[in-house]
């Protein structure tokens, strides 16, 4: 009798202690899923893009250094909207991440206006000094009152012009022609300068536009041009390089520091690390669709940057009331 009442208490305990380390284990999984974060990342390029390329590393590497407590879930070709419905979405915390150009962020911030000056920047090395030193943090930092966290400078690339009529060598060749251009001020004032007719238009509309003749070009870096099949509705292509375009990712500000520290770390390390790689990435795509358009039959024309840029200096006297001058000389070095 004594034994089975020993081993009934045996039996007992084990079931007990069974049990606690269900509702323990029960516990920690629910304690994970409540600290676990999902970000929606937007974006507007395909996605074999090098936007997107960059995002999945960026992906790969928060979801590693969060231990998982972080999940990153990547939105291209404009599933969440334009860059302006991004933006938008990002400072009222309806979308949690996204990497735009910075066509868009003057209207937010007059500090980015110096990136769209044309031939402001023509060496990518010297102006990634520029965005990840300390002007750049400045000016990534007015976004914060708008309600973003700006990350980091990643990279678009050097936009070149395209169009289905003829090569374009000369500042006059694209005179009377109906260009696309993002909605901004600068960039529509360049193409005016040069004599073309900017027409502004959401990116998500462009193939289209161009494949009907509503308009007869538009400008993008090659990797945009490649990916977003451009080629196939354009047989021109000069190597402008007339911008040379940033883009941004960026996070809701309040959701950014609503996280733990380990969280915030996780995504500020991830992203310098991502930035570096879609940067080398953008620049051999950018050598690699030079020889691959060429193959698929499109003209591709170099021009006479020189002359360009002498005839887009009145855009820097338009605007030069309204962009701070460290700015200017930061990336010119003069």
């Amino acid at each position: 009798m004594k034994k089975f009442h020993v081993l009934a208490l045996i039996m007992a305990l084990i079931f007990l202690v069974a049990g606690c380390g269900d509702k323990d284990a029960s516990k920690e999984s629910a304690d994970n899923a409540s600290k676990r974060v999902v970000l929606r990342v937007g974006n507007t390029t395909a996605p074999d893009s090098h936007y997107n390329k960059g995002l999945e590393q960026f992906k790969k590497k928060v979801e590693e250094y969060s231990n998982g407590e972080i999940e990153v879930q990547i939105f291209p070709s404009s599933q969440l909207g334009d860059e302006r419905d991004l933006v938008e979405g990002v400072a009222m915390g309806t979308v949690e991440m996204a990497l735009v150009s910075t066509g868009p962020l003057p209207n937010y911030s007059k500090d980015f206006m110096v990136f769209d000056l044309p031939f402001i920047i023509t060496d990518r090395e010297k102006a990634y000094q520029v965005m990840d030193g300390e002007i750049g943090q400045e000016i990534l930092d007015t976004l914060k009152p708008k309600g973003i966290k700006a990350l980091g400078f990643w990279e678009n690339g050097f936009r070149n012009i395209t169009n289905n009529e003829k090569p374009i060598v000369h500042p006059e060749d694209v005179k009377g022609m109906k260009i696309r251009t993002m909605e901004n001020p600068i960039h529509q004032a360049t193409f005016k300068t040069l004599g073309a007719i900017p027409t502004p238009m959401a990116w998500s509309e462009v193939f289209t536009a161009l494949q009907q003749g509503t308009i007869d070009g538009q400008e993008n870096p090659l990797p945009i041009i490649g990916t977003a099949k451009v080629y196939e509705v354009q047989k021109y292509i000069s190597l402008t390089g007339h911008f040379y375009s940033p883009c941004v990712l960026m996070i809701n500000n309040n959701l950014f520091e609503s996280l733990s520290q380990t969280q915030k770390d996780a995504i500020l390390k991830a992203e310098k690390e991502a930035r570096a790689w879609q940067r080398n990435y953008s620049k051999e795509l950018d050598e690699k669709l030079t020889k691959e358009l060429k193959e698929k039959g499109i003209t591709i024309t170099e021009v006479d940057k020189t002359e360009w840029q002498n005839a887009v200096k009145p855009v820097y006297d338009q605007f030069k009331d309204q962009i701070n001058p460290k700015y200017v000389e930061a990336l010119t070095g003069k």
